[in-house]
């Protein structure tokens, strides 16, 4: 079973600027069906509160920093994003949710699915009923 983790990200520095970058099945295990990224969120919002059954994510700070609390069911850590040359990967199967947001935070996202409500658990209890099955 796979687990959260933070992947570090090639990071190619230059006088001009850096660069890094990500390779879907290479940097991170699975290959990227869909990306989208949050940003403007109000000082103290949250994002997320859900798990996904098939869904695989990585999460990049691009910009700012912002805190991800992953549930596995019998253990809460919290992970905090602060740079754009390391995300966190999160499998399916476990309960997240963004928060702690600094201004002008921008959030990147990149699944391994494309956008499917049925593959959403929104309800927590019903996330605990089904990894206690």
């Amino acid at each position: 079973m796979n687990k959260p983790k933070i992947i570090n990200l090639p990071k190619i520095l230059d006088k001009r600027g850096n660069l890094s970058f990500i390779e879907g099945g290479n940097h991170i295990p699975f290959n990227i069906e869909r990306t989208y990224w949050i940003y403007d969120v109000p000082g103290g919002e949250q994002r997320g509160g859900h798990a996904f059954k098939l869904q695989h994510e990585f999460i990049v700070a691009m910009s700012g920093s912002f805190d991800v609390v992953i549930d596995n069911g019998n253990e809460r850590k919290v992970y905090h994003l602060n740079r754009s040359y390391f995300g966190l990967y999160i499998p399916n199967g476990i309960w997240r949710q963004m928060e702690n947001f600094s201004t002008n935070s921008l959030a990147l996202v990149v699944a391994s699915t494309k956008y499917n409500e049925a593959d959403y658990i929104r309800n927590y209890e019903q996330f605990e009923n089904l990894i206690n099955e």
